[in-house]
């Protein structure tokens, strides 16, 4: 018997999303805070080296020929088949320091020879039989936010790349109103699932920093952690049922609940990014909206009582929706940002519950206050946690602006053990230090708790420096630092960012060499002439870069 369902008819379709500018996070520039400026005069005493955007991409040729394009345009129609350069520049890669410094290079820059937009699961699986079938790699494309080289152009041993743009799969298809679950197409961005679902009064509450642009299809690919993850759940964890489409054929993966019907096949391709097949249905797990929100801040007098005072909340099972601890410096920093310069001790935690009622939302912050109060937190109201939530969203676009102003600002993240947490947070933090310290001044390193389990948490860490002379080498170097550190100390290479490329010489360190040759094995199934996201998260064997 077939196990794959039938083409179904959308139960309602979204307005076309908005995309992110070529070269940049989202569409408008961050303007810098006054504060932010003057704390730029300490971190670049001497002359600044800023890398301006340039007004649009010198791009290499498509090597796609008439044949291959008309191919292709065969399955999705000519207008969802383009060599055009001004749809070819916006699937340049995604948004990591590296792809934006690359983006403000007057160099001819790589780029998909065609950008291919199936509308649905049979033009996806049709579109990859045919790219097979003429040795054309496909990279899958939804909001193009990967900040670890999860979606570049890379074309590998083969003679052409195109990228599989999915935004005209987006759709709520299914909504099971009994079962609390519905089913969307893999491009829906976080904002259109979100409107979707609340016409019908619920919500997914997945909320990741790249919530505005990204697609559910990435958020199950790069296995997201959205920042309501402790009332929600990571998005694995709400991933009831998956559909794939393949070089070698497609899957309907998840049919219960539960089942013991062996190995959880879903879980080979959440987190597989595209290099085994591409996600083109997703049917996740929602809820009502919520009714009420309640917020709360307290400070801490370190981070040490803090992450004490989590940790404690989190193994009695008190499950508010956010909750978030800065470490000393980011605490001052962002006070000074926001204009508090009398707030700069200690450490800021922040939360949010949701509930049916005010009384219920209130109630688990009130029991998460009493942990907090217990280990020496000192309650601030309102006010902070309502300020973060308002900008939770905007921190990104700040990236491009400082590079205009000579500043190299980034992220990167990890998670081990509560107790391996004090050794992790230490070791990233001095690799950070040492590596962008010689020959400038030394760079500020923020840290805070943004995800947490009864055993462990996740450590998000941001850094700013002044831009050197070469800010690729420079932040290379600053993150296989960081990244040794991390490995080192024996915590994952990464909580919710994906391997992609970057991560990717890493990944042997964690999962052991039989566990590369595992994923190995499952691409020479799924993708035996490796046209899938060629250099993604599967380490190459020995001697093939």
């Amino acid at each position: 018997m077939d196990a794959t369902p039938p083409e179904r008819r959308p139960v309602a379709v979204p307005a076309p999303r908005e995309r992110s500018d070529w070269d940049a996070w989202g569409t408008h520039a961050a303007k810098l805070p006054a504060a932010a400026r003057a704390l730029l005069t300490t971190l670049i005493p001497g002359r600044p080296h800023p890398i301006p955007r340039i007004p649009g991409p010198v791009l290499v040729p498509s090597r796609l020929d008439d044949a291959d394009l008309a191919a292709l345009a065969a399955i999705v129609g000519d207008d969802g088949a383009s060599r055009d350069d001004a749809v070819r520049m916006l699937h340049l890669g995604g948004k990591s320091t590296p792809d934006l410094l690359a983006r403000r290079s007057h160099a001819p820059q790589s780029a998909p020879d065609a950008v291919i937009a199936p509308a649905g699961h049979d033009e996806v699986l049709a579109v990859l039989r045919v790219c097979d079938e003429r040795g054309i790699a496909v990279v899958p494309f939804g909001g193009g936010t990967s900040v670890v080289g999860g979606v570049q152009p890379d074309a590998g041993s083969h003679r052409a790349v195109i990228s599989l743009d999915l935004a005209r799969t987006a759709a709520l298809l299914g909504l099971d109103e009994t079962s609390l679950l519905a089913t969307f197409g893999a491009g829906t961005t976080g904002p259109q699932a979100e409107e979707l679902l609340g016409a019908h009064g619920y919500t997914l509450g997945h909320f990741p920093q790249s919530f505005e642009y990204a697609s559910i299809g990435g958020f199950a690919a790069t296995r997201s952690s959205g920042q309501a993850s402790r009332g929600y759940g990571r998005f694995d964890d709400l991933v009831h049922a998956l559909r794939v489409a393949t070089p070698t054929g497609d899957l309907a993966l998840g049919r219960a609940p539960a089942s013991a019907a062996g190995p959880d096949l879903r879980e080979l391709f959440l987190g597989s990014e595209g290099a085994f097949g591409v996600l083109t249905e997703v049917t996740v797990r929602i809820r009502p909206t919520p009714a009420a929100t309640a917020y709360g801040a307290w400070a801490f007098p370190d981070f040490a009582s803090g992450a004490a005072a989590f940790r404690e909340a989190t193994q009695r099972g008190i499950r508010p929706t956010v909750l978030r601890l800065s470490d000393e410096t980011e605490t001052r920093v962002n006070a000074a940002l926001g204009g508090h310069l009398l707030r700069l001790r200690g450490c800021l935690a922040v939360a949010t519950s949701e509930g049916e009622s005010d009384a219920d939302a209130a109630f688990v912050l009130d029991a998460l206050g009493a942990v907090l109060r217990a280990h020496g937190a000192k309650p601030l109201g309102e006010q902070p946690s309502r300020s973060w939530e308002r900008g939770r969203f905007h921190s990104p676009a700040l990236r491009d602006t400082l590079l205009g102003a000579g500043v190299l600002a980034e992220t990167l993240e990890t998670a081990t053990t509560w107790a391996g947490l004090p050794a992790l947070k230490q070791a990233v933090a001095d690799a950070l230090r040492d590596s962008l310290t010689p020959g400038g001044t030394r760079p500020i390193v923020l840290c805070h708790i943004s995800h947490v389990y009864p055993a462990g948490a996740s450590l998000y860490f941001t850094v700013v420096a002044a831009l050197g002379d070469d800010p690729a080498r420079q932040w290379a170097g600053a993150k296989d630092a960081a990244s040794r550190a991390i490995s080192r100390t024996g915590a994952t290479i990464t909580h919710h960012h994906a391997i992609g490329r970057d991560h990717r010489p890493y990944l042997e360190t964690e999962i052991g060499p039989l566990g590369v040759a595992v994923l190995r094995a499952v691409k020479a199934t799924l993708d035996p002439n490796g046209i899938m996201n060629p250099g993604a998260l599967v380490p190459p064997p020995d001697g093939i870069a």
